[in-house]
């Protein structure tokens, strides 16, 4: 059997990360089978859909090199590849249509003031549910044909039973039983003549010939549906790989709020990519081993789908960002100017040696916009307490750092060769001289000359980048600063 999966977003925005894990899992588990991954879209809830998103998904996909071997731009055979040029067809009320002459549906024509009047309970998050009271299965063909006939609106419903269990396999939560107590009678196809994502999908995974559905575990409570859907149709159904939930760092549901939810607010970020790809590829699911770098192809090779968790995954902000930082130092130097370049050209002066400071960053940042915090104070000494100049570890003072500055400045007035490793050897030099540990002399240079705590270089290093002229005129003002 080969196997086919497929990603069936729906175009309301900016894709979830949630979203993107169902999509990667869906692409892997084809690809370690060598396998078809189908992209469907999903646009059955015209209110909800939002212009441009298609272009979304599609550019979220092309990015994070998911490709997909059939969908609405790749006919396989099996399209339309969009929900909606399917309606239009009457593909889903002519299988509607199917279940109701087999007892498994029926016309619903009760108005909303009617459905109010239900009787309403508290469902597990607090909200009221209706349960339909099958009303309308009571109609005769006759009065059913009499209100089709008279344009009465209507909605198809699906006829589940009440007394029993339905059972369903999910290959990573195992058995599940439900009450069929518990199973609503839901809609099918609905007044506005659009099927319902639920049953859209089910007739949709059919006659795609789709073997595996990889979904959120919030689906879990829907399959006993698809499944009597199935059981229907006299169908066989799809594997099912129902994903852990992925919570924020206090055990929250990942919101849209959070500011990190969607792919393209990763990007933004300052994100790759490679790593959210990598990153999103082990919220639920563990390799063997303690690896966690993973690029794509290794993923497909690597990707065991029975080795997906159960339990709730964290979106961990800090393992993201070290987990980037380690795909930055890993670039070729010439891919990372690329990248950085518009961040220089925003934080750097003109005439700076940009390669030179790209190859100090690289190593230091998380995010391409930690660039900023390291690399400004090139363009202009920020304003510092002078409290800095002390240093337990350094063994530094503010007295010690002014006479040690004091001292060095006519060295370095008398110094030509401003390059690093002849600035290292004359305050090497001096240190020995004096009998000073290296650390003694070098904090308060590199203070003076950055104004900053953090640097992302050593002090000779960031002289050589400034230059002769600029480094004296910060040692300068530091002795000014450390004398008043």
């Amino acid at each position: 059997m080969k196997i086919r999966t497929r990603f069936a977003p729906s175009p309301t925005g900016r894709m979830h990360v949630g979203n993107l894990r169902t999509a990667l899992y869906s692409y892997l588990i084809a690809k370690h089978e060598g396998g078809d991954f189908i992209l469907r879209i999903e646009d059955t809830d015209q209110v909800r859909e939002m212009e441009g998103a298609v272009d979304i998904i599609n550019r979220t996909l092309e990015k994070t090199g998911l490709k997909h071997d059939e969908g609405p731009d790749k006919d396989g055979g099996v399209g339309p590849y969009v929900q909606s040029e399917r309606q239009a067809s009457g593909l889903y009320m002519e299988y509607a249509k199917k279940l109701i002459e087999k007892g498994e549906a029926y016309y619903c024509f009760c108005d909303k003031e009617r459905l109010e009047t239900l009787k309403t309970s508290m469902g597990e998050d607090g909200k009221e549910i209706t349960i339909y009271d099958k009303h309308c299965l009571s109609l005769t063909k006759e009065e059913v044909q009499a209100n089709l006939d008279a344009g009465k609106p209507f909605v198809i419903r699906q006829n589940n039973p009440r007394e029993g269990q339905t059972t369903f396999h999910d290959e990573i939560y195992g058995d599940i039983s439900v009450d069929n107590s518990e199973l609503d009678d839901m809609i099918l196809i609905k007044s506005d003549g659009f099927p319902t994502y639920n049953f859209a999908n089910v007739v949709d995974d059919h006659l795609m010939g789709i073997t595996h559905v990889v979904r959120g575990n919030e689906y879990l409570s829907s399959s006993p549906k698809y499944n009597r859907l199935y059981a229907a149709f006299g169908w066989e159904p799809p594997i099912y790989v129902h994903c852990p939930l992925i919570t924020d760092e206090d055990h929250k549901k990942l919101s849209k709020r959070s500011g990190h939810s969607s792919f393209e607010d990763l990007l933004e970020q300052g994100f790759l990519a490679e790593t959210i790809v990598n990153f999103v590829a082990l919220l639920g699911w563990s390799p063997e081993g303690d690896r966690e770098i993973f690029s794509l192809d290794e993923l497909i090779k690597e990707f065991d789908f029975r080795r997906i968790t159960k339990s709730p995954s964290v979106f961990d902000y800090t393992k993201l960002k070290w987990m980037n930082g380690e795909y930055i130092k890993a670039m070729d130097d010439e891919t990372f100017m690329k990248m950085a370049s518009p961040y220089f050209d925003e934080y750097l002066n003109p005439g700076l040696d940009r390669d030179r400071i790209g190859a100090m960053v690289k190593t230091r940042i998380e995010i391409f916009p930690d660039i900023k915090e390291l690399v400004d104070f090139f363009n202009e000494l920020p304003e510092y307490d002078p409290e800095m100049y002390c240093h337990k570890k350094m063994k530094t003072s503010k007295e010690s750092s002014l006479e040690v500055l004091k001292e060095l400045l006519p060295i370095l007035e008398a110094q030509d060769d401003y390059s690093n490793d002849a600035l290292y050897q004359t305050l090497q030099d001096y240190a020995k001289e004096h009998e000073y540990k290296n650390g003694y002399v070098l904090w308060p240079v590199r203070t003076a000359v950055s104004g900053k705590q953090m640097t992302p270089a050593g002090a000779t290093e960031i002289m050589e980048v400034l230059g002769k002229e600029e480094s004296l005129s910060r040692i300068r003002r530091g002795i000014e600063l450390l004398a008043n």
